[in-house]
C-alpha cells in the first residue's frame, strides 16, 4: 500500500479582521494561482456583485423570519400544521442559498457512490440530480469548508427532502441576528462543546425528532469545525498527546456527539449515510477557506472548481454504539478509509470505484479507476420556489392591508354619516 502523504503546515494567516466566524473568510485569497482562475470581475463589478447578493439574501431572509413568526401562533394551535409550515420556512432558506450560488456562484457537483447505494443516485434527463435516499437518515461527513452545509443542504433539496433537514450547529451560532433566531425556528441543536451542558438539550432534541414516522435528515460533522491551519494543529497535537495516527486530509473525528444520536435514534432510523466531500484544486497543505472565500466565490467570479461528493452508507444496528472505545476506533477507523479516499482524489481529481486502502501494493492503487460520477450544477427548480420565500409575508400583508383599508373606509363612511346627521340637525334649527 502506498505510504502516507506528508502533511505540510501553513502558518495561520493573519484573517482576523476579515473572518466572519465558522469559517466565514471573506478577503479575497492570496494563492497564485487560484484553482479557478484570475478574478472575472473588476473592483466596480465586484461592489456591484457584492450589493446584488447582499440585498437578495437580506430581502430573503427577513422574509422568511418574518414568515417564522407570523406562523407562531399555529404552534399552539395546530402543532401539526406548525411544524409543516416551518418545513417551508425551512426549504425557502435551502432554495434561497442554493438560488443565490446558482445566480453568483455557479459550481459544478461531481456526485458518486459505492455498492451500498443501489440506484440511490440518478441524472434526470434534464442533467440535474435525483437523490433517492431514506425519508429519515443520520448523515456524517468531513468538514473541509463553511459551504460544505450548503452543498449537503442541497443534496437534501435533490431528494425532497430540503424542509426535514437538522444541523448540529456551534452554540456562538445562536444569536447571530435573523440567521440564527432562523436556526432556532427550525430546531436546529447547538452544542457548546460542554457534554454536562450539551448532553440534556441534546437529549430533549433527539426525543423530539424520534418519531420514525416523521421525515428527518440529522447532519453531524464529527470533527467539530472545518479544516484550517489553526485545526489542523490542534488536531495534530491531540493525535500526539493520545498516541494516535492524525488524518492526513482531515481532522481526528469526535465520537460522543455522532453515538449519542445514534443510540437514541436507532429504534426510528435505520442508516448513517457517509459522505467525503473533496474540493477541486486545493493544493496539497492548504485550505479550501483561504482559497474559496466569500469575496472570491460570488464577488471575484471564483467559486470552487468542482465540489465532488463520495457516498456510502451504514446499518446502525451494525455500528458498535454502545461500547464507547469500539464505537470510538469504529469512528477513526472510517475517517482513515475517508482519508485514502482523499488521496486518491489529490493524485487524480476523482473519487475510487473501489476501495483503495484493500489494494496491497502501489501498483494496485494506481490501477482502481474513477468512480462513475453524476455531475450536476447547484440550482433550484424553478422561478416560482424562489417567489413562494415571499409568499407568506405577501399574503400576510395583502390581508392587513384589506383589513386595514375596509376598516379605514368603513370609518370613513360612519364619519361622513355623523357630519350629514349633525349638518341635517344644524340646518333644521336654522330653518
Amino acid at each position: 500500500m502506498a505510504p502516507p502523504r506528508p502533511t505540510t503546515s501553513i502558518p495561520a494567516q493573519s484573517t482576523t479582521k476579515h473572518n466572519l466566524g465558522a469559517g466565514l473568510n471573506f478577503k479575497s485569497p492570496s494563492i497564485d494561482p487560484h484553482p479557478s482562475g484570475p478574478p472575472k470581475h473588476g473592483q466596480f463589478g465586484q461592489a456591484e456583485r457584492g450589493v446584488s447578493v447582499a440585498s437578495t439574501f437580506l430581502s430573503g431572509v427577513l422574509a422568511i423570519n418574518a414568515a417564522q413568526f407570523i406562523g407562531l401562533p399555529f404552534k399552539m394551535i395546530d402543532p401539526k400544521f406548525y411544524n409543516d409550515y416551518i418545513a417551508f420556512t425551512k426549504q425557502s432558506f435551502a432554495v434561497l442559498v442554493t438560488t443565490l450560488t446558482q445566480w453568483w456562484s455557479p459550481t459544478k457537483v461531481h456526485v458518486s457512490g459505492d455498492a451500498s447505494l443501489p440506484g440511490q443516485l440518478v441524472q434526470r434527463p434534464d442533467g440535474s440530480l435525483e437523490c433517492d435516499f431514506p425519508r429519515r437518515i443520520v448523515l456524517m461527513a468531513n468538514h473541509q469548508l463553511y459551504t460544505d452545509w450548503l452543498y449537503l443542504w442541497w443534496i437534501a433539496y435533490t431528494n425532497k427532502m430540503a424542509g426535514h433537514v437538522y444541523i448540529i450547529l456551534k452554540e456562538s451560532l445562536r444569536n447571530i441576528p435573523l440567521i440564527g433566531w432562523g436556526c432556532q425556528f427550525y430546531n436546529f441543536i447547538f452544542l457548546a462543546r460542554n457534554w454536562e451542558q450539551d448532553k440534556p438539550r441534546f437529549q430533549q432534541h433527539l426525543d423530539e425528532l424520534g418519531d420514525p414516522n416523521d421525515p428527518m435528515w440529522l447532519i453531524i460533522f464529527p470533527e467539530g469545525t472545518n479544516l484550517s491551519a489553526t485545526t489542523r494543529q490542534s488536531s495534530k497535537r491531540w493525535a500526539e498527546k493520545n498516541g494516535i495516527q492524525d488524518m492526513r486530509h482531515q481532522l481526528l473525528p469526535r465520537s460522543t456527539g455522532l453515538r449519542f444520536c445514534l443510540q437514541n435514534l436507532r429504534k426510528s432510523t435505520e442508516w448513517l449515510y457517509d459522505c467525503t466531500i473533496g474540493y477541486e484544486g486545493i493544493p496539497l497543505g492548504k485550505y479550501g477557506q483561504d482559497i474559496y472565500t466569500l469575496q472570491s466565490s460570488f464577488m471575484e467570479g471564483r467559486p470552487p472548481k468542482s465540489v465532488n461528493m463520495h457516498w456510502r452508507r451504514f446499518r446502525i444496528s451494525e455500528i458498535p454504539i454502545d461500547n464507547p472505545e469500539a464505537f470510538e476506533v469504529w469512528l477513526r477507523n472510517r475517517w482513515k478509509e475517508k482519508d485514502h479516499y482523499l488521496d486518491y482524489f489529490s493524485r487524480t481529481g476523482h473519487f475510487p470505484s473501489q476501495e483503495p486502502w484493500k489494494a496491497k501494493s502501489s501498483k494496485e492503487i494506481r490501477e482502481i479507476k474513477p468512480a462513475r460520477a453524476i455531475e450536476a450544477e447547484v440550482k433550484s427548480g424553478s422561478w416560482g420556489e424562489f417567489l413562494a420565500i415571499f409568499a407568506p409575508i405577501t399574503a400576510f400583508l395583502t390581508v392587513l392591508f384589506l383589513f386595514y383599508g375596509a376598516s379605514v373606509g368603513a370609518l370613513r363612511k360612519r364619519r361622513a354619516s355623523s357630519r350629514t346627521v349633525l349638518f341635517r340637525k344644524v340646518w333644521q334649527k336654522k330653518r
